[in-house]
């Protein structure tokens, strides 16, 4: 068994956990583009905007965790064949290893329904090219663009002693 940089695992501390992401996109009539975020409300990351998303359970594929996620988090019910992944998000903690977390990210154009609030989630569209990466985790801002704008990610990230801000990353930080 092997860390996240390829080290041997520390068996005092667990497994990053499997979480998954959907990134809803739309055309508005005058043709810009809008992304899905949402404040969240409770647990992990608290106060930050993110796409609707969370734990993979037990038995469970990423494909129908992230369906189950987005509709119970804003309503909106999204098909898996209207899923695309677009990438997969290594996420160590080395202050707080009990959130390190391993996420699946889809995004999607297609679904039925209108978002509405959850105790989880509250939320809200943005123009892609006005997202306010300023509140959301750290990391985003290094990928998500490149994900909006129809690519991939595979990327490894590692966050401060402040559990906020990224401290390392195989992608190009800057």
């Amino acid at each position: 068994m092997t860390g996240v940089a390829g080290e041997a695992a520390d068996p005092g501390h667990p497994e990053p956990y499997q979480v998954c992401v959907c990134y809803l996109l739309r055309q508005t009539p005058d043709g810009r583009t809008e992304l899905l975020l949402g404040r969240k409300l409770t647990g992990l990351g608290v106060g930050k905007l993110v796409g609707p998303g969370g734990k993979v359970e037990p038995g469970e594929s990423a494909v129908e965790a992230i369906a189950r996620e987005v509709e119970e988090e804003t309503g909106i019910r999204v098909a898996a064949a209207d899923l695309r992944e677009v990438g997969f998000l290594d996420y160590e903690f080395p202050h707080r290893r009990s959130w390190s977390q391993q996420s699946t990210v889809f995004t999607a154009m297609q679904w039925e329904g209108e978002p509405v609030a959850s105790d989880e989630l509250a939320p809200e569209w943005f123009a892609v090219d006005e997202i306010p990466f300023e509140l959301m985790w750290d990391d985003a801002k290094h990928w998500l663009p490149g994900v909006l704008a129809g690519g991939a990610v595979r990327a490894w990230f590692s966050f401060a002693a402040d559990n906020a801000t990224v401290a390392a990353s195989d992608l190009p930080l800057g």
